[in-house]
């Protein structure tokens, strides 16, 4: 196996006998996977205009801003998870960080946004005589036109 001497094995080597038994997939974290570089930068730019061409900055700042929401994304939702009690990331939980954080909704993940499906634990204020006045006058207005 690359990375053993003498039997032992490296740093970045991970047991797999623990994640054989559960669902779980141990993470390598010393090698980085990257999501998206620059060939996919550009791939998607020529999708979008065939004739548009970005600076070499630009595709820098693009690809710092993806990594960054990546990473952010990726940190609330495992404190999301934690705070849960669970120990596996959920699509619900990236789904309601994208939501609450980035007013991001993922089509196909569940027919409403997440903040609506719970609505109904939301108690509504009661109506004042106030504010009835207020519409039966605003309506009455409207009427006139």
């Amino acid at each position: 196996m690359e990375g053993e001497t003498n039997g032992e094995k490296s740093s970045n080597d991970v047991s797999h006998s623990n994640a054989s038994s559960t669902n779980e997939q141990p993470v390598h974290t010393s090698n980085p996977v990257v999501i998206l570089n620059k060939q996919r930068l550009q791939e998607l730019v020529q999708e979008i205009d065939p004739r548009e061409q970005l600076d070499d900055d630009v595709e820098d700042m693009l690809l710092t801003i993806a990594d960054d929401f990546i990473d952010n994304l990726v940190t609330s939702a495992c404190q999301l998870a934690k705070h849960r009690g669970s120990k596996t990331v959920d699509v619900k939980d990236i789904q309601l960080i994208l939501e609450k954080n980035y007013n991001m909704l993922i089509p196909g993940f569940g027919s409403l946004p997440l903040f609506h499906q719970f609505k109904h634990l939301y108690k509504k204020s009661p109506t004042t005589e106030a504010h009835k006045q207020r519409m039966a006058l605003i309506k009455k207005t409207l009427k006139k036109f």
